[in-house]
Order: C-alpha cells, then sequence, then structure tokens
C-alpha cells in the first residue's frame, strides 16, 4: 500500500461517540455535521467494557461516560445520556428510560409499559419531557482535583404521553410522544420526518449548542 499523499492534508481528527448504537451515531452525525472530525463509535475502537450508569441524574451519567471512555480511548470523547421524564410519574421513568420494562426491554416492551402506567388519564395530565445532556471530555485537559474537565450542553423537547403508538418514525418513545404544539392525538414524533425532529428534539437542541464548542476546539 502506497503512503498517504501529504497533499491531500492532515488526517482528520476522531471523536468518540460513547455508543454502540449505530442509530445514535448516525443520528449525531446528521445533528453535529458538518465537522472537520470522523465521529466513530466504541465498537469502531475496539473498547468492550461497558461504563456503569447509576447516576441519580443524566448530567452525572453523561459526565461519567464520557470520563470513562476518554480513560480507554485516549480519544476526546462525546457521551449522551438522555430519557423522558412524565409528570404523573413523579419524572419517571427518568435515568432508567431505555431500562424502565427491564435491562434488555426493547422500545415496544418500555412504550407499553409507559402507556398501561398511565391508563385512562386525560391529555392534561400526560405531560411530558424529553431530555438530552451531551458531555465532551478531552482527555489532554485536566479537571479539578485531577480528574478530566468536562464541557456540557442540554436540550429539552416539552410535550405529552399519547394514548396509542402512531408513526414508525424515530426510536426510543417517539411513537408515544407528542411535542408541544401538536394537539392532543396530534402527530407523535414517530409520524414527523427526520428533519423536522431534529429541528426541535432534545438531542438536537444539545447538538445545536455543542456544535460551535466543537468548532472552537478544532473539530
Amino acid at each position: 500500500m502506497s503512503p498517504p499523499d501529504e497533499r491531500d492534508g492532515p488526517a482528520r481528527p476522531r471523536l468518540l461517540v460513547a455508543t454502540r448504537s449505530r442509530h445514535k451515531l448516525r443520528e449525531l452525525r446528521q445533528l453535529l455535521g458538518p465537522l472537520r472530525a470522523e465521529l466513530v463509535s466504541l465498537d469502531d475502537v475496539g473498547i468492550p467494557e461497558e461504563a456503569p450508569e447509576d447516576g441519580a441524574s443524566f448530567d452525572a451519567n453523561a459526565r461519567s461516560k464520557a470520563r470513562f471512555y476518554a480513560r480507554r480511548s485516549g480519544l476526546p470523547t462525546l457521551a449522551d445520556d438522555s430519557g423522558i421524564m412524565v409528570d404523573a410519574l413523579d419524572g419517571g421513568p427518568g435515568v432508567r428510560t431505555r431500562r424502565y420494562a427491564g435491562e434488555t426491554a426493547t422500545d415496544g416492551e418500555n412504550n407499553a409499559k409507559l402507556l398501561a402506567a398511565l391508563g385512562d388519564l386525560p391529555a392534561d395530565r400526560r405531560t411530558a419531557r424529553y431530555r438530552c445532556v451531551l458531555a465532551l471530555v478531552l482527555p489532554e485537559r485536566p479537571g479539578p482535583r485531577g480528574g478530566l474537565a468536562t464541557i456540557t450542553t442540554r436540550g429539552t423537547c416539552e410535550g405529552r404521553i399519547a394514548r396509542s403508538p402512531r408513526g414508525d418514525g424515530g426510536f426510543g418513545y417517539d411513537p408515544i410522544f407528542e411535542p408541544e404544539g401538536e394537539p392532543p392525538g396530534g402527530r407523535t414524533l414517530g409520524q414527523w420526518t427526520a428533519e423536522a425532529k431534529h429541528a426541535i428534539s432534545h438531542r438536537g437542541r444539545a447538538a445545536q449548542r455543542m456544535h460551535p464548542v466543537l468548532e472552537r476546539l478544532g473539530f
């Protein structure tokens, strides 16, 4: 194999996204683009370990995951922790969003459990919001008390839980989440186009705030 041609310019920096989900990696590539950096997943760089997700908040989990994988990879690392908070459930499922119906639950099982928990509650008592925290760690940048400095951005999408699933777009709880502005019984995020969803979603809003940070850092 011939050596790289210097005329091609310097190699692109790599930014590790702390996920094994190809869907989430693809979505963050879309939300954060265009960037100089190549966004790569945990599987792309061969990291088999799983970071603990035992924090009491999305902030704590995102920061912990970013630091865990930055230390193991030596790469700048971006971690996402996000989920859905339902007022009638005192903010649940919250940090257990992905594991609401069990450690290996499918999206459909999680959705079914949430709908059952709300039963016949009227629309004004089905209010909920998606929350997302993005945490960026640069392994060469020390933080307080000898740790790693972390930069975080956040996003929220207000809405309500529908009475039944509609639409096959998106993932997670999208088929049962009616975003703010939709009337009761209106379109769920599972019925929105990806472009429209990205403009108002919790992850989209967090990414909009993270993008200029990454650009300033040369990514």
